[in-house]
């Protein structure tokens, strides 16, 4: 799945089941350099959707302060 395709649902999602496999010693050694690679790159995509949903709000509040006139 690319990150086009990903949800932040499904990326969450995904994330928490490799730490719990991470915390449970889960993941066979030959895997664990995927999973934290894997790991490493939802984080980064959580990190940047919560960035630019945070920038889209603050410009529509911002837009809507500004449409507003003074009473």
């Amino acid at each position: 799945m690319s990150s086009h395709d990903l949800t932040y649902q499904e990326a969450f999602a995904e994330l928490q089941a490799i730490v719990r496999e991470l915390e449970e010693g889960c993941v066979d050694i030959d895997a664990l350099i995927a999973k934290v690679q894997r790991a490493s790159f939802l984080y980064r995509f959580l990190r940047q959707r919560l960035r630019s949903t945070e920038e889209e709000i603050e410009s529509i509040l911002k837009e809507g302060h500004d449409a507003t006139p003074p009473q």
